[in-house]
């Protein structure tokens, strides 16, 4: 210390500045992309502001609408489709089964969802008994959660009991079949050679015969291993009943999420605030208050440093930002990401970037929603923090979360764990009046088919035309609010019917859903 003190200024600057770039090489776990302890460690440095000046003193003295405001919390009309799966009964179970499949799932909740989907197809096709589905550990959140901890297990298999044969755990004879086993070498149960989006045919001619001489066949991995098209009208039928009856989640996210919607439906105290810029009378204004009384918006911001690294795009954090993002991107992908070979303009020109909060926020207000509205944000994290989320808060100061809702000891079961935290998200998604997200991926697919397939209103952006319109600095607030109002008339959960090759889990119908008009 003594020895420091002795240096000039410029020594002592040269010193601390060696020391600064020595803190990766004796300290990695601080710098690794994954660290807990500064997620978003070069962004905190230069807080993003605002990039949308013009359009948020817009948005802040809005007029509101009253037939806008009713016409926009008003339930979808009929719209003459309606779910197929409960009336639907598959050929009976056959009294010999073949064997046993095994798959192994990654990815996030979502994805491993879709997987559990399909494993239950392929068991159906192959004739054979299905274990219930491995969940690996997450690579980015690290949680760990099992089938079980996420899903009703018993309501499952009771829901299935008539499809096929369903076991929580092998024999004692094949007990030897785990995921270390399949870990440690090459294995001639395992199955590593699915292709994506495979076809019925490959299994039956590559895993079945497998199974038929061991007894047994993993398939590792499995996500979007089973294709969309040119499957039996039954198997579809299969996924779906799978995906939207017996996928059930346990008691406690369920009594969870149930005590997070009472909460947001009868806050322990409602206030009355002013419209932002309504000048108007006291009665409009509680007009407008009550056509959204009782009502809320989940909005899934789904803005974390993985999905901003993955983007390549510019999220307005500055030069320190975009490096991090790139050195995230090298690490983790090895620069294996294609939209960073293009340039923000580029990709926002077709509709590749994600919305910020402050973009969700400006696309909220243009819709027509007032600074009453109640928003639960569905989301594990926010890249750069309270500083990236403010503008949001400053138009919708009602906004909530998981944390804001629930106590700490109501938190204690799902705290830190991923997979329970999305669950639990996913649950009130399912309950509120509209869902939108801020950008496509697997939380957004899974829920947009969820809610068409119960015709439940669901707002799905417009990533093009926003792209373009924030991009377009000229615009004005009524230029904006006119062009974001009509790109989105068709875009609030009208169902749409699955083209070919589009997944059965974003497009329920018509594989999920009849036709009755």
């Amino acid at each position: 210390m003594k020895q420091f003190q002795n240096l000039n200024q410029s020594q002592r600057t040269a010193l601390a500045g060696a020391f600064l770039l020595s803190f990766p090489i004796f300290f990695p776990s601080l710098f690794h992309p994954l660290g807990r302890s500064f997620p978003s460690l070069f962004s905190e440095w230069n807080s993003p502001r605002p990039r949308h000046l013009r359009l948020l003193e817009g948005a802040l003295d809005r007029q509101i609408s009253i037939r806008q405001q009713v016409e926009l919390w008003s339930p979808l009309p009929d719209q003459g489709w309606k779910p197929c799966t409960e009336s639907y009964r598959g050929p009976p179970l056959p009294e010999k089964f073949q064997g046993f499949l095994q798959v192994f799932l990654d990815g996030g909740l979502n994805q491993q969802r879709m997987g559990i989907c399909d494993a239950v197809a392929v068991a159906k096709i192959l004739n054979v008994t299905l274990v219930i589905p491995r969940l690996e550990v997450n690579p980015v959140w690290q949680d760990s959660s099992s089938f079980t901890d996420i899903f009703d297990v018993d309501h499952f298999i009771n829901v299935l009991k008539d499809e096929l044969r369903i076991v929580t755990e092998l024999p004692t004879e094949y007990a030897w079949s785990t995921r270390d086993y399949y870990a440690t070498g090459i294995r001639a149960t395992r199955i590593k050679t699915a292709p994506t989006h495979a076809s019925a045919e490959w299994y039956v001619e590559n895993v079945l015969p497998v199974i038929q001489s061991y007894g047994i066949a993993a398939v590792a991995p499995f996500s979007h291993r089973l294709a969309f098209d040119n499957l039996p009208e039954s198997i579809q039928r299969l996924r779906c009943k799978v995906n939207f009856e017996a996928l059930s989640f346990v008691p406690r996210i369920r009594e969870l999420g149930d005590a997070l919607v009472h909460r947001l439906r009868y806050p322990p105290s409602t206030t009355t605030s002013k419209t932002s810029g309504a000048m108007d009378p006291t009665e409009r204004i509680n007009t407008i208050v009550k056509a959204g009384a009782g009502k809320f918006v989940v909005l899934h911001l789904r803005f974390d440093k993985d999905m901003a690294a993955h983007s390549g795009c510019d999220f307005g954090g500055g030069k320190a930002e975009r490096q991090a993002l790139a050195k995230y991107r090298q690490v983790i992908w090895q620069g294996r990401v294609l939209n960073s070979q293009f340039t923000d303009e580029e990709l926002r020109d077709k509709g590749r970037c994600p919305l910020t909060p402050e973009e969700i926020g400006l696309l909220l207000s243009a819709l027509g929603f007032s600074n009453n509205t109640r928003l639960y944000l569905a989301s594990h994290q926010v890249y750069g923090g309270e500083a990236r989320i403010s503008t949001l808060r400053k138009l919708f100061p009602v906004m909530e979360n998981k944390k804001s809702l629930a106590s700490p000891e109501e938190l204690a079961d799902v705290e830190g764990k991923a997979s329970l935290m999305a669950a639990v998200d996913y649950y009130v998604s399912m309950k509120s009046d509209i869902f939108i997200s801020a950008s496509p991926g697997n939380m957004h697919n899974a829920l947009l088919a969820h809610r068409a397939y119960l015709n439940l209103k669901t707002i799905n952006p417009n990533m093009v035309l926003l792209g373009q319109v924030f991009v377009n600095r000229s615009l004005d607030w009524s230029e904006f609010e006119g062009a974001v109002s009509k790109g989105h008339k068709n875009r609030q959960g009208q169902l749409r019917l699955r083209k070919e090759k589009q997944s059965i889990y974003t497009y329920p119908a018509p594989d999920c859903m009849c036709n009755v008009a």
